[in-house]
């Protein structure tokens, strides 16, 4: 007998131990987003379609769990899933009875019957009772308690205490009244009559008073809370559950696994975005414009407090669910500020040089301005903040792309895939495309003085921050960056209170299917895109008019506390120089007029200023004179700019701080400074296709070259015939001829050029 007692035994421990749990334990509850302070941004249905959100004891109000476990298992702590003092209590009354009054079910058991449902048999009371003793040998009291405070029913598909609290009250289970308390108790006694409605008012607060009257019988009310639960009536209606921002939650649920995500984005913060993109809306829809994104991160930590993917999430017809903030687009211009520290880093440029603006041509690649105009030089800092193409595309080219590329890459932009042979200088004016947000944080980066933080999403985030640009050359970027009086400073700004020290850039893409502001302050840095998610072009998509207003009001909006509106002061590692006021760069013995400027200690640029020249002038006839011609005449000398005859032919009306140099007294032999000369354009092997119906005289090709600033006079041959003479700053224009062609041009002293072209016939 004993032997057959301890095999019994045995195989009933085996059977507790092998036989798998309720499946239902693995399924997994709603996940929820919340915002930094703890309240729930967006609830998600769980996998099987429940509101059942998984929550710890410690997150509960403590009153609940004494009244819970008053109410429904006072032992539950000291038996083993089956309570024998509850079994042997409810024999007696229900033989008495002669029915059943009493199933003795512990919540244990209880958590069985969630579980698997079964009738209610004394078969199915059998299994639960084993079921139960089972669970206890493989969970401690405290999981068992959770997983019964998570699939309690409350009606409807809402389970578990948390999902309750949201739905009933509109608040977390952890700060419940005695009237919350003893309804929650009440409801999964009977769901379907007690949850929520008109109807179930009246018989809930019947059932609320019953419970109020046991727990103080029990202890765990007193007089007080039991007439205040009492009094209490019931919602007549279940609360939404939160589904806010709903672009970021469903980033954040498809980033992180947790069942719970505490987020960095704060409330008022994403308010304010959410308000200002929502005020541009009908504007926007007028225009045939349909999605826009925005993002702002506290640059202090690079926590990301406030994003919106898109202007209505409901949106099908326009792809209105698509996370705008992390979808891939053209940048334009935007990226050039990068460009631009860079080359300071590099001790290649400080902001004040004078760099050309011409056309250029890079292995077929020709790139232009926005507006399609030349200006022969321009300062490197109004370059930038003209958003000029052509100097950035050659600056980019002194830099070096492939650095550029590994910069980026390491700056946080993950959408440069392809090998760094794929990438030409294009990049320089939108010729990759970045996320919103990757961007926004760079532009964060320049804020931080050049410290690169991963962007944070969630408080519990943190990055080590790596020095990528020098402090130095991200403060004289954000200097450049803070000009006002630029093309892309938002008309409706110019008329309104200025917001104190804030950079920003602008950027519209080829063909205007991007519009794109980003930029901010000490404190915070924004970045707004506004566009179409199918690429359609539209002439409305210009940075400065649609994205830049938008910046504008997101900075004014945000609190303006510690580094909003406090002045960008130089850093350590700038020391003042002295410069030519003329080309920003070293001044040399001969340049007139000279400033101090802030440049980076160890990078300071070594090159002298190349256009103040001294040159020896007749003061008879105002011609200039070289060595070979001097001697016998009254000369003085005098200082000029000297500019390259590439730039000459563009630079229009600007002001020289030292006359050009006069022409050589033409009875002068010449004496060549320059290195040599060299033809512009058109390029060697250059092919050139005539247009049909087009006259032949309206398809004139330029003829340019560079030459030093002693040549006189230069002449071009075409095959071996005379074309024309200029001055080393004009232009020649060739009627075409389809076929191939030599083109020479010849110097006074006998030096020259040749390229070779060929003119295709039209058709």
């Amino acid at each position: 007998m004993f032997a057959f007692a301890a095999a019994v035994l045995i195989a009933a421990l085996a059977a507790a131990w092998f036989v798998p749990l309720p499946g239902r334990l693995a399924i997994p509850g709603s996940r929820v987003i919340e915002y930094a302070d703890a309240t729930p941004m967006c609830v998600f249905l769980s996998g099987d379609d429940k509101w059942r959100i998984p929550v710890s004891i410690e997150d509960v109000d403590p009153d609940y769990i004494t009244a819970l476990i008053q109410y429904e298992d006072k032992r539950f702590y000291r038996h083993p899933g089956v309570d024998p003092i509850a079994v042997g209590r409810a024999i007696i009354q229900n033989l008495s009875e002669r029915r059943v009054v009493s199933g003795a079910s512990t919540i244990t058991m209880q958590l069985v019957r969630l579980l698997e449902p079964r009738p209610r048999t004394f078969q199915s009371k059998f299994i639960e009772m084993l079921r139960a003793m089972q669970l206890e040998l493989h969970l401690s009291k405290r999981e068992i308690l959770e997983y019964y405070l998570q699939f309690l029913p409350f009606g409807k598909n809402v389970e578990g205490i948390e999902a309750a609290a949201h739905a009933y009250f509109g608040h977390r289970a952890g700060d419940l009244s005695a009237f919350e308390i003893a309804y929650l108790l009440s409801v999964p006694q009977s769901p379907s009559d007690r949850y929520p409605t008109a109807e179930h008012v009246e018989d809930a607060k019947t059932a609320i008073a019953g419970v109020a009257r046991r727990l103080e019988e029990a202890g765990a009310f007193d007089e007080r809370e039991a007439r205040e639960a009492s009094a209490g009536r019931p919602p007549a209606s279940l609360e939404p559950f939160p589904r806010d921002a709903m672009h970021v939650a469903q980033y954040l649920a498809g980033r992180y696994p947790e069942m719970r995500v505490r987020s960095s984005i704060g409330k008022e913060a994403q308010s304010l975005l959410e308000n200002v993109l929502a005020s541009y809306r009908s504007e926007f829809e007028s225009m045939g414009i349909h999605n826009a994104t925005a993002i702002v991160i506290d640059n202090n930590n690079g926590r990301v407090i406030a994003a919106v993917g898109n202007l209505d999430f409901g949106d099908d017809a326009h792809q209105g669910q698509v996370v705008g903030f992390m979808a891939p687009r053209s940048p334009g211009s935007a990226m050039k500020p990068f460009i631009y520290a860079l080359a300071i880093d590099k001790g290649l440029a400080l902001p004040g040089y004078l760099v050309a603006d011409v056309p250029v041509r890079f292995r077929g690649y020709e790139p232009i301005n926005y507006d399609r105009k030349y200006r022969g030089v321009i300062s490197l800092e109004n370059a930038l903040s003209k958003s000029l193409n052509i100097p950035f595309i050659n600056l980019l080219n002194e830099v070096n792309l492939p650095e550029y590329l590994a910069f980026l890459k390491d700056a946080g932009i993950t959408t440069l895939v392809n090998k760094p042979d794929y990438y030409g200088l294009s990049i320089a004016v939108g010729g990759i495309e970045v996320r919103p947000a990757e961007l926004t944080n760079m532009f964060a980066m320049l804020a931080r003085n050049g410290e690169y933080r991963r962007l944070a999403w969630t408080l519990e985030e943190k990055s080590v921050p790596r020095q990528l640009i020098s402090p130095g050359a991200a403060y004289l970027t954000r200097q450049a960056l803070e000009i006002r009086d630029r093309p892309d400073f938002p008309d409706r700004r110019r008329a309104s209170p200025p917001v104190a020290h804030v950079f920003w850039k602008t950027g519209t893409s080829t063909h205007h299917r991007d519009a794109w502001a980003l930029g901010g302050n000490l404190r915070y840095t924004a970045g707004v895109w506004v566009g179409n998610f199918d690429s359609k072009p539209n002439r409305y998509l210009v940075g400065s008019r649609r994205a830049g207003p938008i910046l504008f009001d997101i900075i004014e909006g945000l609190p303006q506390d510690g580094g909003s509106a406090e002045p960008d002061r130089p850093t350590s590692d700038l020391i003042p120089v002295e410069v030519c006021a003329f080309s920003g760069r070293i001044a040399n013995k001969h340049c007139p007029h000279r400033k101090t400027v802030l440049a980076l200690r160890t990078k300071l640029p070594t090159g002298l200023c190349p256009y103040h020249v001294e040159y020896w002038v007749d003061k008879k006839t105002g011609h200039r004179l070289n060595p070979l011609c001097r001697e016998g005449r009254d000369a003085e000398l005098q200082v000029f700019t000297v500019l390259p005859a590439s730039v000459r032919r563009w630079i229009g009306d600007i002001k020289l701080d030292a006359p050009a140099p006069p022409t050589l007294l033409p009875t002068c032999p010449h004496v060549s400074r320059s290195s040599g000369l060299k033809i512009l354009s058109p390029k060697h092997n250059a092919v050139f296709f005539l247009i049909p119906g087009l006259k032949a005289d309206q398809q004139e090709i330029p003829l340019e070259a560079e030459a030093g600033a002693d040549v006189g006079e230069l002449f071009w041959f075409v095959d071996g015939r005379f074309l024309a003479s200029s001055a080393p700053h004009e232009r020649v224009w060739l009627p075409p001829s389809p076929g191939k062609h030599e083109v020479r041009v010849i110097d006074a002293s006998g030096r020259s050029d040749t390229v070779e072209i060929k003119i295709m016939p039209p058709g």
